[in-house]
């Protein structure tokens, strides 16, 4: 007994300990975590202010191109109107100033076409006059964006101004889209990795998204939950932008922040499920290799007893033939072959036992009716089913007995040979159920599997080996369950058997 409370002891130590580690361990681990996720919120932060600062100098970029495009707007119209004015007679006096607007304009692509749509003059544009001799076509499509101007020339004859963006304003176009687009190239490639999804004002349109894999974004269901998600973590940077209108960047932390805060738990699963594995696979070692002892011991009982118990048949059939027959005789030949058949016990103990279909009712009573000449006077046994009932259940005789005679044992050292053991038989549809009940000194909660391990006992003398005994023939060779059913302190202990029939 004192082995196993060491062990259980042990047991809790190490469990204990195993505890403590874990806490410590995902103590620090979420100090970590946390410090890493504090410097990523840094970094979004740092990342949003950005993105806010490049959103306003778009749109301040935007702002400025829509200005300079009045002016050029303006600029033709002037340049128009210079060609109208130069065509009055009255200006011809002050020809000179006229034909300064004129060639001031250095950068608007300007055509003049008459009114049946032929170019008769051209300004900041390469055009080949021979071979495009009419506005049409691609050039038509190119030059007719804005509205054309028409001018009264002369003797109410019209003529047509046709402009487009100048070559300067198409460049700086081209920067805005080129900034446009390195605007949503930074939101969706952060260093942070920060799963990022761009939408209109809609909240559902998505104009741009990264750090989330493509697949995954093909599901439009998959795309609402996401962005339900990012908009419960983080509130959404709102802003304008050109051709886009208000526009919402929905992101949430990263992936491998979501890895590392996860990380401690799987790994201390991991290493749980193979500290379990191993345990199981050690107790399986250590189970087979008691087994192997049980076996071996078992094996060289017999054979150690059945010299000694030869020579004694021996001795006995003497007396006998010296005319020796008193009752003594005949009650060491019952001992001899009650040593016979424990030698056969002890013999099968590893050997596949052959269950036979027997009455579970007469083994009981003739297992009990050898106890009660060999126990206490005081001691009362009594078996509630009678003893011309008949119960059947495919058991092993000698190897059952010695199970009954172990239990019957037990209960009587526990009753300190003064005492009342019950023996119930219940007979169920595939079971066959016995309690053994005494009014002994009982057994703590704690204890009810403990019992059953080799070398426990609560006695000054033994070796506590009958119940573990009795339980690798039950549930090894017999296919069946033994187990503590109650137990009260100073009251009593009830052990139940089930048998299948």
């Amino acid at each position: 007994m004192n082995i196993y409370s060491k062990k259980k002891r042990w047991k809790w130590f190490l469990f204990a300990t195993a505890i403590t580690i874990v806490v410590v361990s995902l103590w620090y681990t979420n100090i970590l975590v946390r410090k890493f996720a504090e410097d990523e919120r840094t970094n979004i932060k740092i990342w949003a202010e950005a993105i806010q600062r490049k959103a306003k100098l778009v749109n301040y970029t935007d702002n400025f191109f829509d200005q300079i495009k009045v002016e050029e707007q303006k600029r033709a119209e002037i340049f128009a109107e210079a060609y109208k004015i130069l065509g009055r007679e009255e200006t011809k006096d002050n020809l000179t100033f006229y034909i300064e607007v004129i060639k001031g304009n250095t950068t608007v692509p300007v055509i003049i076409t008459d009114d049946k749509g032929k170019i008769t003059n051209f300004i900041n544009i390469d055009l080949d006059p021979d071979s495009m001799k009419y506005l049409k076509g691609e050039l038509k499509k190119e030059f007719t964006v804005y509205p054309p101007i028409t001018i009264n020339y002369y003797a109410n004859k019209n003529i047509f101004l046709y402009y487009k963006e100048s070559l300067l304003f198409s460049e700086l176009r081209n920067v805005l889209d080129d900034l446009i687009e390195s605007f949503f190239s930074e939101i969706v490639e952060n260093s942070a990795s920060v799963p990022v999804i761009v939408t209109d004002s809609t909240k559902r349109h998505v104009i741009t998204y990264g750090n989330i894999d493509d697949q995954k974004m093909v599901d439009s269901l998959f795309v609402e939950n996401t962005i339900s998600s990012m908009s419960y973590e983080n509130d959404p940077i709102i802003f304008d932008l050109p051709d886009q209108g208000k526009t919402y960047i929905f992101y949430k932390d990263s992936y491998l922040l979501t890895q590392i805060r996860y990380y401690p738990f799987i790994q201390f699963g991991v290493i749980g499920l193979f500290l379990l594995i191993a345990y199981f696979l050690f107790s399986a070692a250590r189970k087979s290799e008691q087994n192997q002892v049980w076996v071996g011991m078992s094996k060289e009982t017999a054979h150690q007893l059945g010299t000694p118990l030869s020579s004694m048949i021996a001795w006995v059939e003497l007396l006998k033939l010296k005319g020796y027959k008193d009752r003594e005789i005949t009650e060491i030949e019952k001992d001899i072959n009650r040593l016979e058949n424990i030698t056969e016990r002890f013999s099968k103990i590893g050997s596949p036992a052959k269950p036979e279909n027997q009455n579970i009712i007469k083994i009981i009573y003739n297992s009990i009716e050898y106890i009660k000449s060999r126990t206490s006077k005081k001691v009362k046994y009594l078996i509630t089913v009678p003893e011309d009932k008949e119960i059947f259940a495919p058991v092993n005789h000698n190897l059952f007995e010695w199970v009954i005679e172990n239990l019957c044992k037990n209960a009587v050292d526990a009753m300190n040979g003064l005492g009342t053991l019950t023996i119930d038989i219940i007979e169920e549809n595939k079971y066959v159920i016995i309690d053994f009940t005494d009014t002994g000194k009982g057994i703590h909660k704690s204890n009810y599997k403990t019992v059953f391990n080799p070398g426990f006992t609560s006695k000054k003398r033994g070796w506590g080996l009958g119940l573990s005994l009795s339980e690798r023939i039950i549930e090894n060779y017999h296919r069946g369950k033994i187990f503590v059913k109650s137990s009260v302190i100073d009251q009593g202990t009830t052990f139940r058997i089930v048998l299948k029939k």
